[in-house]
Formats: C-alpha cells, structure tokens, sequence
C-alpha cells in the first residue's frame, strides 16, 4: 500500500523533523511504500494539500495531530476525501490519545485513530487493511466505529526501544531543514533532533506529555543511541543533536555513561536539551561531563514564580530551590534558556509579575513566556471541564501566544499585555540584547528572529 504521513501545517516557529512519523516511517517501509510530508517545512497550507495529494496518491493517509492542529486537520480530511472517496484517513498524537472517542465522532472524515505510541500497532492496521477481513480488534491502541459506537482498543508501549531502530532518515532529509528548530538559536548547523528515553512520571497538571508514552521512563542503549548519531553526522552531514526527551536526565548513570562514550568518540557535535530537563536530576558531575561533550543550552521548565502556582501545577518545586539548582548550572559555565507559563488557572496579576520579577533574577540568557493552554487529558483541563470553564477556549487560536484561555480575574486583552510586557522586560536589558546579538549567525538568521519576534509578541 502507498501510505503518506502528514505533520499539518501551522504557524509554529519550530519547524524540525517529526520523529514520531519517522518512527512510523521506519516500522511499515518493509512492508508498503511509504512518504512523510512536513506541511511546515514544505509550506503546504491547507490550500496546497490537495495537489500534494495528487502527487503523491496515497492509499493511506495518516496525520500527526495536537490539539492546535484540529483546525487544519478537519481541512485536511475533507480535502482527503475530495481526492478520493476509498482513501483511508487516520489521526494520532496527542489530541486523539487524550480524546479518542470524541475525535472520531466530531470528525466524520477521519477513519480510524491510534491512541498511544502506534510502532506496534500500525503495521497491523495496514496489513488488517490489506487482507480486507475487517477485523481491527486485536490491534493495539486502534480506534474506530462499530455503527454507531466507537471502539478504543488498549494501547502498548514498546518496552525495547532498540528494537525500533532509527527513524527514516533518507526520507526525513535533515539536513534540509532550516536553522529554526526547536529553538530560535543554534550552536552549528545541520541539525538534527533525537529521541533518547520516553515517558515521564511526574504529575504536572498543565503537562500532557505522559498521555502517549506513558509514565514510566524507557531508555535506548548508550550504544544504539550513539550508533545513530554517528550515522547522522557521516551520512547527512549533521553538526548538532537536540535531545528532546522529556526526562532525559532521569537516570543520572545512564547519562553519565553515555556521556563519557559520547566524549571518547570526539564526534566534534554540539548539543542542546530544548525541550528542558529537571533541575533537580543534574549534578555537578552530570554538568561537567556535558559541557565537555559540547552541550551549550540548558533549558529548564521554571513555570512559575510563585510557590502557591507552583505547587497548583504539582511541580514539587519552589522558588528557592529553582534559584539553587539555576545557579549551579551557572557555576558549570552553562546557559540557560527558561521556560514560564502566564494565565494559569487560579493566577492573578500578582502572581503573573511574581514570575515575571522572578524570571529577571534569574541568570539565564533567554525566556520563553507561554499562555497557558488546557491540553485535554491533564489533570488542569478536567479540572476545568469539570468547572464549566472551557465554554470560553478560543480552539481556533489554540496556540501558546494566543490566550486561547483566560483565568476569571483577567481578561484576554489584559493577558496578552502582560505576556508582551514580560517579553519586553526580559529581552530589552542591554547584557541580553548583547547576548542575543553576538548568537545570530547571518543576515537570514537575524530576519527569522526579527519575524518570530513580531508574530510572537506583537501581531497577537
């Protein structure tokens, strides 16, 4: 079967290979002739998608899907059956995962959705959809219609991670990316994102990062993780890995020793942890042995400044603590990127300049200030179903800038004035103008950050 799987287009700055399709890619290609079309990367807006589909012609065709990508996907579906009445549409992610019943029934063009990681389970949707029998009901983690009900099969986590090899490289084409990926900066260019542990055990009611990988942590071998990097760099010419694990810095032996082979190799790459690690895993042997194996970004999920927001969020940390554990990794010689989260639930005013004020006392080089979104399937978005209070979500502008949901004590207008002041009191300082200034690498790197700039702080 020709199978085409789909990251959506939208207008996120992040535009880097999705490893959960290369992973698909990967798990069926021995099987079926299969394509990955990055719409982001790509520019295929919804507009384009038709002639896409043309050019490829799929028999299948499966979308990667979060929440913010709901209003492209109904497109999308809708120009999928436009192409071809007997096309099978199918949706994982995030999004379906968390909200498996309901997504099927409000979209009536979608087929078929995988909850939970799908290696397992999606070579055996294709070969059930081969043969024709009919029979879905042994494959795990499937969802669908029985007339007017929907099934949701039990999901699984595939425990050895070895055994799922690398993505599909050759058809991801790293190398062709652009220099904004997971973040605005970068040490050397190509780059490329890897996956080196799944699942987080930590309760953070805002975080929905567990609904598909589940809670407990599973580790690749040192080895085959650092086999993949050296395929990176030799057969792709990559100069830089983002590790965008969750929890990475979970098991303090485990990266201990990939570290120091990683060193031994002298592979001459640099690396970043974007999507954060927890500040209370790190070490001071653990921050050594990264910055000499080339790590140059720390970033860290802070959230709050606010020890009563924190604890609302169930981070099991305090300001105090995050002061400590920041200035250790300052003492390693060590940047540091944070992250914080305006809006949530329950905040005020105060409690937003609480983290604003904490955020600019804090040594780190750059701030990402996020409006809180109610992910479905977090403890926060049942917290708030439960209290009427999604009535109100803007799902069309279900992005991190947007204030797609606003506490009771603010209104939307007000939110998003302080999410800009908290931008501009951090980033106009002159030691962090100068910072930011002396990290851009050309002329075309400077206007990608002037627009990222713009869309994220003024035209919202």
């Amino acid at each position: 079967m020709k199978v085409l799987l789909v990251k959506p287009y939208n207008r996120s700055d992040h535009i880097q290979p999705s490893l959960g399709l290369g992973y698909l890619a990967a798990a069926i290609r021995s099987h079926h002739k299969v394509s990955i079309l990055d719409c982001i990367k790509e520019g295929v807006s919804i507009d384009k998608l038709p002639g896409a589909l043309k050019r490829f012609d799929p028999d299948v065709v499966g979308f990667q899907c979060y929440t913010f990508d709901l209003p492209f996907l109904r497109r999308a579906l809708d120009a999928a059956k436009s192409f071809r009445k007997d096309v099978v549409t199918v949706a994982g992610g995030p999004h379906p995962t968390a909200l498996p019943e309901e997504t099927l029934k409000k979209e009536e063009n979608l087929d078929f959705l995988f909850a939970g990681e799908a290696e397992e389970g999606f070579p055996l949707f294709l070969d059930a959809l081969e043969k024709g029998s009919g029979d879905f009901s042994s494959i795990p983690g499937l969802a669908y219609r029985e007339g007017a009900a929907v099934r949701v099969n039990a999901s699984i986590v595939t425990a050895d991670l070895d055994r799922l090899g690398s993505p599909a490289w050759d058809l991801i084409q790293p190398q062709t990316y652009p220099e904004a990926q997971h973040g605005a900066f970068f040490r050397q260019f190509p780059i490329a994102p890897i996956m080196v542990t799944r699942g987080c055990p930590y309760p953070c009611t805002f975080c929905a990062g567990s609904l598909v990988s589940g809670k407990k942590i599973r580790r690749r071998s040192v080895e085959n993780v650092l086999s993949e990097l050296q395929m990176l760099k030799n057969d792709f010419g990559i100069k830089e890995f983002h590790i965008v694990d969750d929890n990475f810095t979970m098991d303090a032996a485990y990266v201990k020793e990939f570290l120091r082979k990683l060193k031994s190799l002298s592979l001459g790459m640099s690396w970043a942890v974007p999507n954060g690690v927890r500040m209370d895993t790190l070490d001071d042997e653990m921050l050594k042995l990264m910055k000499d194996t080339g790590l140059y970004m720390i970033s860290l999920g802070i959230e709050s400044g606010s020890d009563k927001v924190l604890s609302s969020m169930k981070k099991g940390i305090t300001t105090a603590r995050i002061s400590e554990y920041v200035n250790r990794i300052a003492k390693a010689g060590i940047d540091m990127a944070g992250f914080f989260i305006l809006g949530f639930p329950g905040e005020t005013e105060e409690t937003m300049r609480q983290t604003i004020d904490f955020s600019l006392k804090l040594p780190l080089k750059r701030a990402n200030y996020f409006t809180y979104l109610p992910f479905p399937g977090t403890e926060s978005y049942e917290a708030l179903r439960a209290g009427g209070e999604l009535d109100d979500v803007d799902w069309e502008r279900f992005y991190f800038t947007n204030a797609a949901y606003v506490p009771k004590a603010l209104t939307r207008k007000r939110l998003k004035n302080i999410h800009r002041l908290a931008f501009a009191a951090f980033y106009l300082r002159p030691h962090i103008i100068f910072y930011q200034l002396m990290s851009i690498k050309s002329p075309r790197h400077f206007f990608f950050l002037a627009r990222r700039f713009f869309r994220w702080v003024v035209a919202n």
